[in-house]
């Protein structure tokens, strides 16, 4: 299972949570609680911060989604041979539905991007894979600056074009 997949609760067990002031604009309720926050995932070293609400609790699942999601971008995972249950519920004639802020987005972006790279990033190949076009898996990668340019290098090492979104 990729850890973008997991729950908060044994996701945030793989991760240090720590807390401080925020700091910006925002008066003395900014300044004087703890509501930012960073996530650092212990295995890999990512962290990601949140603090642009008051409330610690809404800044926690902020960075526990931007955590997802760069997950999804830098851990790659071994491959099934057909696309999860996840994915074809999202695909419908060559298309993918699910937009950047959904929950699911991370799951979509990392079964899409270890399919890129078990295809060696080609990308044609992988959108055969998983059943949808190469423009449509193109775009919904590049819905994702990260993921695209980690594409886009790694095809760039294999001299191979650059892809637009």
């Amino acid at each position: 299972m990729h850890p973008a997949a997991l729950p908060d609760d044994p996701l945030l067990a793989l991760c240090e949570v720590l807390r401080s002031r925020g700091s910006g604009p925002g008066g003395r309720h900014r300044n004087s609680t703890e509501s930012r926050i960073v996530v650092r995932h212990v295995a890999t070293g990512t962290e990601v911060t949140a603090g642009e609400r008051r409330s610690q609790h809404e800044n926690l699942a902020v960075a526990l989604g931007r955590m997802r999601l760069a997950l999804a971008v830098e851990v790659r995972t071994a491959v099934n041979a057909a696309p999860s249950d996840l994915w074809r519920s999202r695909t419908r004639g060559g298309r993918i539905s699910c937009n950047p802020e959904h929950r699911d987005f991370p799951l979509l972006l990392a079964e899409a991007l270890d399919v890129v790279a078990c295809a060696e990033f080609d990308v044609r190949g992988a959108a055969e894979r998983l059943g949808v076009s190469a423009t449509q898996l193109i775009r919904f990668i590049a819905a994702c600056h990260p993921a695209l340019a980690l594409v886009n290098r790694e095809r760039g090492s294999r001299a191979m074009s650059q892809l637009r979104g």
